[in-house]
């Protein structure tokens, strides 16, 4: 019998979305939001420019390429690049996860586009050298339900002639993004820098731009996803002048988040943070021959969104009992939200993002180890 261990994680903040704040954070820090004034105002239009200008530096975005707020978090931004961009060309739908899944489902369903779709079960991803990139390809870079990545982007051609779509939600500051071969990439402030949620990030390519400008989808647009006016980009909401109203609240919180990034090295601290937190767990399933890693093949492991799987044949109903783990681990204080997605697979799904702390990771693990040695006895007791 495994011992209940005496030591607990800091913060037991391990969901996948809202994440763990960055480890600075204090409410005092967001005492300079430009509370009660609009956002056109000169303080708000000064403070999203900046959260603009700052998100281009960490990430290295290039200065040709458009970066915008947007409502409705990488969900919204999603969207809009879809209903905006899609149908000029055929399109290819790859996925292998539940947001993915859900893309599938605009596309076909929602747009009735003339398309492909590639899928991947939970913990795989599609063949992407059998992907037509001549088409425009939608797809998720990291599958936040499935705990897979791809693992770098040189499988797309530079000479493509269709468009990239890349959700990048649970990537953007964990992850080298290629941006030559993304056309169109979004991600949201709850992930890895631990904002707010209700905002999304778009950015876009100057492909993409002319696409915008020069072909009219056949379905009417609503106010919130109309990006170009005239024929022409509207250019203001990629300085700040955003489409709706933001949370200048939000706002203030992405900014010291991206403050904090900054004082530590930026990006690659960042992702140096995400890869010691998953390579721990790694190590622990590793050394262990009741869990494992979702994701299949190893060089297609998230460092964020590090899923897991029970292989003990012992088990008999494996969503009980992943649910009865992370009910023990939640009622002990030491991990909070840490069960697989409602559509996956079974198992635990333990977030690795750069908020994370190694050391919270660490004093995590061994409650694991308890967690399950108590269950399985529970369970062989009520056999």
């Amino acid at each position: 019998m495994v011992m209940q261990p005496t030591a607990r994680p800091d913060n037991p903040r391990f969901s996948s979305g809202p994440c763990a704040k960055p480890p600075t954070f204090t409410l005092e820090s967001l005492s300079d939001a430009a509370l009660g004034r609009s956002h056109r105002a000169a303080i708000g239009k000064a403070k999203l420019k900046e959260a603009i200008e700052t998100t281009r530096e960490i990430l290295g975005v290039p200065a040709a390429y458009r970066i915008g707020i947007v409502p409705a978090s990488d969900t919204g931004a999603y969207e809009m690049a879809m209903w905006t961009m899609l149908g000029a060309r055929p399109v290819e739908m790859l996925a292998w996860e539940s947001f993915g899944a859900g893309w599938v489902t605009d596309a076909v369903k929602q747009l009735k586009l003339d398309g492909e779709t590639r899928t991947a079960e939970y913990g795989e991803i599609v063949d992407l050298t059998a992907v037509d990139w001549n088409k425009d390809v939608c797809f998720t870079w990291n599958g936040t339900t499935s705990g897979v990545r791809v693992p770098s982007g040189d499988v797309i051609p530079a000479d493509r002639e269709g468009l990239t779509l890349c959700d990048a939600t649970s990537a953007a500051f964990a992850q080298d993004l290629p941006w030559d071969k993304l056309d169109v990439t979004t991600f949201s402030w709850q992930k890895v820098m631990g904002g707010e949620a209700a905002h999304g990030m778009l950015i876009l390519s100057p492909r993409a731009v002319e696409r915008l400008e020069s072909y009219t989808p056949p379905w009417p647009l609503p106010k919130i996803f109309r990006l170009t006016k005239g024929g022409k980009l509207i250019e203001g909401i990629f300085e700040g002048a955003t489409i709706n109203t933001p949370s200048m609240l939000c706002v203030e919180d992405y900014l010291q988040a991206l403050g904090w990034a900054k004082s530590i090295g930026g990006l690659p601290e960042l992702t140096a943070r995400a890869d010691r937190n998953a390579q721990a767990i790694w190590e622990f399933c590793d050394s262990r021959d009741w869990i494992a890693n979702l994701a299949a093949d190893p060089a297609t492991r998230s460092n964020t969104s590090v899923c897991l799987k029970f292989t003990d044949p012992r088990i008999t109903d494996g969503a009980t009992f992943a649910k009865a783990i992370a009910k023990r681990l939640e009622a002990e204080g030491v991990a909070y939200d840490i069960g697989a997605y409602r559509d996956a697979p079974p198992g635990l799904r333990i977030w690795c993002g750069a908020t994370v702390e190694t050391a919270d990771i660490e004093a995590l693990l061994p409650w694991i180890d308890w967690a399950f040695e108590t269950e399985i006895t529970a369970q062989a007791q009520a056999a």
